[in-house]
């Protein structure tokens, strides 16, 4: 490419032609932005969206939203758009511009970027990926709470990349080991407390009775009782204390002593 070319060209693609990979690395819909956007829209100031020309398809990567607001506003029927289109890009390069937006785009969430930096094969996302994965469990981007389940992406990919993989492995496979996977027992604040238990108590803990311990209370105890000490402690803290008292109960043979 010669200096100050530009790596697209701009070009009317009608409405009806641009594809959205929702179910790849794009978000989803948000309508209620979407009609935010059409209520002020304005031509003159609005960014063109980006698309990438692949295998005779137009696939979106950025601009879904501006999109929809200028279909909205034409009645919902479809209508040229002014576009900039790249050509020769790879679905894992459209993935990797969508995952690194910001500026003129909506700031995606950390979940959403986590999701697009797996499918473009960032290898930190993907190790993610396959250590949650190892435990049998499955990232959820769409936060659908189910058996199984994680939905606390962000969470989750912040404690991997602090805790390291074994250790995150070890946090997880406890929890679905006592608890059979329940979302409540996946619930962010309970996922970082048992990896910073993990953490500060490896080689110190018994594995068989932390799994027994904790299968005989509700899995939302350690969410629960760590909410009931706002005030007393601060941040994760809290919710670390809750584990830690759930796997000590009354024994003082067996109980670990505070570390933090």
């Amino acid at each position: 490419m010669k200096i100050n070319e530009k790596p697209y060209r701009e070009m009317y693609i009608r409405s009806d032609l641009l594809e959205i990979p929702r179910n790849t690395y794009q978000r989803p819909l948000n309508s209620r932005r979407t009609k935010r956007i059409a209520r002020a829209f304005d031509e003159r100031i609005a960014n063109e969206p980006k698309v990438s020309l692949r295998n005779g398809r137009y696939y979106v990567f950025d601009g879904q939203h501006t999109i929809m607001a200028r279909v909205e506003r034409n009645g919902g029927k479809p209508l040229p758009i002014l576009c900039k289109l790249y050509m020769g890009m790879t679905e894992s390069d459209e993935a990797d511009l969508f995952s690194q937006q910001n500026g003129e785009s909506a700031e995606l969430t950390a979940g959403a970027r986590i999701r697009a930096e797996i499918y473009s094969g960032k290898p930190n996302a993907l190790n993610f990926q396959k250590a949650t994965e190892s435990t049998g469990l499955r990232l959820d981007f769409g936060q659908q709470r189910g058996k199984n389940r994680l939905a606390c992406v962000a969470t989750a990919f912040d404690e991997f990349q602090r805790v390291g993989p074994e250790k995150y492995k070890e946090a997880l496979t406890l929890l679905r080991e006592a608890w059979d996977g329940d979302p409540d027992s996946l619930r962010a604040e309970t996922v970082t407390a048992m990896c910073r238990f993990v953490e500060l108590y490896e080689g110190a803990y018994d594995r068989k009775r932390l799994i027994q311990r904790y299968r005989k209370f509700d899995p939302i105890t350690i969410y629960r009782d760590g909410r009931s000490m706002s005030g007393i402690m601060a941040g994760y803290k809290k919710y670390l204390h809750a584990a830690w008292a759930l796997y000590n109960g009354s024994s003082v043979k067996a109980a670990l002593p505070i570390k933090f």
